[in-house]
């Protein structure tokens, strides 16, 4: 629908409607931009230089490769002119146009993972400099201009497990502010469930948020701000510069324990599940008198070893998407978006292969090993490159092996596995060579085409 758009305003290329096969061998070139980096999604075609490679040309032309890509859209092309209508009120969506896709990968990250107890919320940064309205900039992050991402991720592997798009300032008034309604609209009990310990940085911590989230059985742990409402400050004991390496000052407030431990400079935490001190030490260099270096262990408070422990959730899922990412410079937001989510599905596919091998004690495929597997699989060719003709390993033969001419009628039949599915029960001396299944192939009844659909 969109390229028939783009075709009416006066675009000259070849356009013809997508198959579900040529959709795979798309994003299966896709992740082999993500493996084979090279500048410009021309050079992938170019032939007769040192860089050339000759993979892509055997799967895809290059112009139809470019115009699946120019014309990529999740969303309905008259409904986005009915959404665009609506700009300057509430009631309009600046996320229209990813929004199916968006909801179509949360689901699949929902649906097929259940995540360990610790799990942690942070920012995630999409490389952009669109003039999109919802652009943003952060200092500290390696990613300073972009895209904004909220990520719920579990701790233990880095799976997304849910992710919300700051679109910028809405309409509506926040009763608690940003980082309270980012964190509460991750963490939705509906599908996660009671129980989990959340970890966060001094962004999102905050006295209401944490008491809130006691509130629904969820524990929270996070470094705070002293100018935060509710957080205590202005203690007579508080620690000062000059305080020992190792010393610790907390105070409980109902569920809330706020803590302060110095280390080369003072530390703030608060949690709703973890005691201030449990004995634990980490190993410092210190100098001693003599300005001579040495290993020392430090006392060190519970939930200071449990954040650092826990929080590098989205870290980690940052990692491996930027390993192999699809990432590529565009001149629509939603189609930087639209890579971002083919990075987040194919990073959790890797994350749940290694837990399944895992679970069956196997050793798992490496990330490239399995970015390449997916990416022969969707191409439909082997590690080679050579395409696979399954269909010619699946052909009807003999059940029977008997050569008596009396007994070839009735010897050896089963009973057809189409028919079952149907509540029939028919006997045939007919199976699939590859799938070993016995199927009916009569003039009346092709039981052997229907399964193999």
């Amino acid at each position: 629908m969109y390229a028939a758009k783009n075709k009416a305003a006066g675009k000259k290329y070849k356009w013809a409607d997508v198959e579900v096969k040529e959709l795979y061998k798309f994003f299966g070139l896709l992740l082999y931009t993500s493996l084979v980096s090279l500048p410009n999604i021309q050079d992938y075609w170019r032939e007769n230089t040192v860089t050339s490679v000759p993979f892509p040309a055997t799967v895809m032309p290059r112009d139809r490769f470019r115009a699946l890509l120019w014309n990529i859209h999740p969303s309905d092309p008259e409904d986005d002119q009915t959404n665009d209508k609506k700009k300057g009120t509430p009631a309009y969506d600046k996320l229209f146009r990813i929004k199916p896709l968006m909801d179509d990968i949360l689901s699949a990250c929902q649906a097929h993972y259940h995540p360990r107890k610790e799990l942690a919320v942070d920012e995630r940064m999409v490389a952009t400099k669109a003039k999109t309205g919802m652009t943003q900039y952060m200092k500290d992050k390696p990613t300073k201009w972009g895209i904004k991402l909220f990520v719920l991720a579990d701790s233990s592997n880095g799976y997304t497990i849910n992710f919300n798009v700051y679109a910028g300032k809405t309409h509506t008034r926040m009763v608690h502010g940003l980082s309270y309604d980012a964190v509460m609209n991750l963490i939705r009990p509906s599908y996660l469930g009671t129980g989990y310990h959340v970890y966060m940085d001094n962004f999102y911590t905050s006295p209401q948020l944490f008491l809130d989230l006691a509130s629904i059985k969820f524990g929270a742990c996070g470094t705070y701000r002293e100018n935060r409402k509710g957080c205590p400050a202005g203690r007579e004991n508080a620690l000062t510069r000059k305080s020992e390496r190792g010393a610790v000052r907390w105070i409980r407030e109902g569920p809330l324990l706020f803590v302060k431990w110095m280390d080369t400079r003072e530390v703030s935490i608060c949690s709703t599940v973890h005691p201030a001190v449990s004995g634990e030490v980490i190993k410092r260099r210190v100098k001693d008198k003599d300005g001579c270096w040495a290993v020392k262990n430090i006392p060190c408070p519970t939930p200071v070893i449990a954040y650092n422990k826990h929080m590098g959730g989205v870290d980690r899922s940052d990692q491996l998407i930027q390993y192999y990412s699809t990432h590529r410079r565009t001149a629509r937001w939603y189609r930087t978006l639209f890579l971002h989510l083919v990075d987040i599905a194919t990073t959790n596919a890797y994350i749940l292969h290694c837990e399944i091998s895992a679970s069956k004690q196997v050793k798992h495929m490496s990330h490239k090993d399995f970015q390449t597997e997916l990416l022969s699989q969707l191409c439909g060719v082997d590690h080679a490159g050579i395409p696979c003709k399954r269909s010619t390993d699946h052909i009807p033969v003999a059940i029977a092996k008997v050569t008596d001419a009396s007994m070839k009628a009735t010897h050896g039949r089963r009973i057809c596995q189409q028919c079952h599915l149907l509540d029939k029960r028919s006997l045939t001396p007919w199976k699939c060579k590859s799938c070993d299944v016995p199927l009916c192939l009569i003039v009346d009844r092709n039981c052997f085409e229907e399964w193999h659909k």
